[in-house]
């Protein structure tokens, strides 16, 4: 069901009560047909001259509960429904709540914004891929999921081009996260090249420091959240990895690194992104 903001009723079962939006047009997926937990929104942004889409899962609460929400960004070739489908982050997520290892949190899971092979979540080509995650999807997320509301702890989080995604905008929204953290990530843009059909220049900042990993931590030191991020001993962006690990050291920045036995891969990611769910949890 879709609805205009100027039009939306309360008590609609699409929408939750009390809640509006500012997106000119919502659509969320029929309880009556979701599963396991998730949910689907799609919304019109001007951010991205038209719709992007979101997967969610969303434990069942009370209304006047508050979670946490955590947005998981996916790489390249991927979309929305990528974290879920292809690893089953719901369903590892649901049975840790249940049994009383994780608090309950919303898992948010948005495209990208579908451009070429990736976007990178930087704003480029009249598009803002950037604004779209930093600003649309939690609102979108608060406008329509029970549980989430202006008081939830936010956090990110991604996978290769979405763990270069997410420290890069968790760290320059520092006043937005209460932590971050990245798996197997891209560290800087050129390496966007190794994965991609589109030329380097399309993905080109105004701002060199959005460029790199480094180069943001560096402006935006005075209000980081706690970041942490990973990468497999057989990855090919390990190196890159361990350099941003060495340089973050000697630059001060707190941050926790780890390696584990893995590659670029979804087995490692299904297995790890829980790592950052439990770093999110402790900073609760």
């Amino acid at each position: 069901m879709t609805f205009l903001a100027d039009e939306t009723q309360k008590g609609s079962s699409y929408l939750n009560d009390s809640k509006m939006s500012r997106f000119r047009t919502v659509e969320i997926s029929n309880p009556q047909y979701e599963a396991d937990g998730l949910r689907f929104i799609t919304v019109k942004t001007p951010n991205l001259n038209g719709r992007g889409d979101i997967c969610i899962y969303a434990p069942k609460v009370a209304k006047t509960d508050t979670l946490p929400i955590v947005i998981l960004l996916h790489g390249v070739y991927g979309s929305s429904w990528s974290w879920a489908f292809s690893s089953g982050v719901h369903l590892k997520l649901d049975e840790l709540i249940r049994a009383g290892k994780l608090p309950p949190m919303i898992l948010a899971m948005p495209s990208d914004g579908l451009w070429g092979d990736g976007s990178a979540y930087l704003p480029h080509n009249s598009f803002d891929f950037e604004r779209w995650i930093s600003s649309d999807v939690p609102d979108a997320v608060i406008s329509c999921i029970d549980g989430a509301n202006t008081n939830s702890p936010l956090f990110i989080s991604g996978l290769s081009m979405g763990g270069f995604g997410a420290l890069r905008i968790g760290a320059k929204y520092g006043n937005k996260f209460t932590a971050i953290s990245g798996h197997s990530s891209i560290t800087s843009l050129p390496q966007m090249k190794l994965f991609v059909q589109e030329s380097l220049k399309s993905y080109i900042q105004h701002d060199v420091t959005d460029e790199d990993l480094l180069a943001t931590f560096k402006a935006y030191r005075q209000h980081l959240p706690p970041i942490r991020f990973d990468c497999g001993t057989s990855d090919l962006l390990l190196n890159y990895n361990r350099d941003l690990h060495k340089k973050m050291e000697k630059e001060g920045i707190l941050h926790l690194y780890e390696e584990y036995p893995g590659g670029h891969e979804w087995p490692y990611w299904s297995e790890h992104v829980i790592d950052s769910l439990k770093f999110f949890a402790a900073q609760l």
